[in-house]
């Protein structure tokens, strides 16, 4: 039998080599890998970046392929912070358009631009296609003139943006005020259901701005329309039911649409007992569940009663917002807990007529005869405001004055970026001013 004797100096060797082996493996696999935009805003490696702005923002999907003669293979397509802001010679940061259009501007004819993206391994039949980035840009007085720029209206919400619980946000009239003065159209839309546009006129007034009804667009008004827009009977042969407060109701009889409950079951009361079963109104072929600060068992039975029992029932949700404004001392449970009750209870989940719905923006853009692409939505939340110009096709610019918090935006967790953010809407104003003083 043949032994092989193996040195110390050479075991140690042989190990340090396995050792170097694995590492280089490790490295490849978690590498940061530079790619040179061209001249066309193309990289080496075949990744497309977005139009020149400045400030920081995160990557929203950077995908990875693979091109051979077999064809492409993707391998990576997943949220990825930018590790490093790549910058133009101009020191300018690259960022990316608006995740809802289909294709996102190319970067300025200059060379040597660089884009960082994490496990992506460049190689002679290997590309990076990055048709999905996107970044989170902090809003400057240029990327703010861009902005109105671009924008010949604004959608605002409410809550968050122009007034927390009873109180005005600061620089909120003469911001208004300048927007008008550089002729942009304003729509104000809330998804509080428990005012009607004639109720929320009132509270425009009382806080001091200059607002017309028209301009108004609450959730209460979205659940009148679209039934409206569903051609329901106005003649007494259906009937809604109502889980909210007065907004809703007030809407409903502008349209002429029958309905009780709401405010009329505020004390109604369900008294138990051997053999006890509660009755409903067969002729209920909707149900609106909106923000209810009197809702009850009573209210909740009820309408779990129509959705489940009556043939084709339309189950609707003014919107499922977690919390709301309350007062400016803390937040409060929003209609989301309402709405999650009934939809667990009847087993269905409803159609949502406010924000993030697409319904209440092409509403609203044929209402006032506005083009998409025109528009602008300032929010205060990711996953209502920030969706819902999302989901149509808006730009979109987050504020930090109500619910989302800046540690919440840039967190690796967070999957919904806006196009810009900013503490308030006021910080738009040394742009404005600029605008109308030419």
């Amino acid at each position: 039998m043949d032994v092989q004797v193996t040195t110390h100096e050479e075991e140690e060797e042989e190990q340090g080599g396995r050792k170097r082996a694995r590492a280089n493996e490790n490295a490849n696999e978690n590498e940061s890998t530079e790619i040179e935009i061209d001249s066309e805003g193309q990289g080496q490696g075949g990744m497309k970046a977005a139009k020149s702005s400045t400030g920081r923002g995160l990557v929203r999907e950077v995908r990875t392929t693979v091109q051979s003669a077999g064809g492409s293979q993707c391998l990576d397509s997943r949220p990825l912070p930018l590790n490093s802001p790549p910058r133009h010679a101009a020191g300018s940061v690259v960022s990316a358009g608006r995740t809802s259009q289909a294709q996102a501007a190319q970067a300025p004819a200059s060379s040597g631009h660089t884009l960082f993206a994490r496990n992506a391994k460049v190689g002679a039949s290997m590309v990076t296609d990055a048709t999905a980035v996107t970044a989170t840009e902090k809003l400057g007085k240029e990327s703010a003139k861009q902005m109105l720029d671009k924008s010949k209206a604004f959608i605002f919400d409410c809550d968050g943006v122009i007034w927390r619980g009873d109180k005005l946000i600061e620089g909120i009239p003469e911001t208004i005020e300048g927007l008008r003065a550089a002729g942009k159209k304003l729509i104000f839309v809330t998804n509080n259901s428990t005012k009607s546009r004639a109720g929320y006129l009132k509270k425009f007034q009382t806080l001091g701005l200059d607002i017309s009804a028209e301009e108004i667009y609450s959730s209460s008004y979205a659940a009148a329309a679209y039934l409206k827009s569903k051609n329901f009977p106005t003649d007494g042969s259906k009937k809604v039911y109502v889980v909210g407060e007065v907004g809703i109701m007030e809407e409903l009889t502008l349209a002429g649409i029958p309905h009780f409950g709401g405010p009329e079951d505020a004390d109604a009361q369900i008294k138990l007992g051997k053999g006890v079963k509660m009755e409903h109104d067969a002729d209920v072929s909707a149900v609106i569940v909106g923000f209810d600060r009197e809702i009850n068992y009573y209210k909740i039975q009820y309408a779990t009663l129509c959705i489940r029992e009556n043939e084709s029932c339309e189950f609707i949700a003014t919107n499922r917002d977690a919390v709301t404004h309350l007062t400016d001392a803390q937040e409060w449970a929003g209609n989301g807990s309402m709405v999650g009750a009934i939809a667990g209870s009847a087993a269905r989940e409803p159609t949502t007529v406010g924000k993030p719905s697409t319904f209440m923006l092409d509403d609203i853009a044929d209402q006032f005869q506005i083009d998409k692409s025109e528009i602008c939505m300032v929010g205060d939340r990711l996953d209502t405001d920030i969706m819902f110009g999302q989901n149509g096709g808006l730009r979109t610019m987050l504020v930090l004055s109500g619910v989302t918090r800046e540690e919440t935006l840039l967190s690796e967790e967070n999957t919904i970026h806006p196009d810009l953010y900013t503490s308030k809407l006021a910080d738009i104003l040394p742009a404005l001013d600029e605008i109308n003083s030419t």
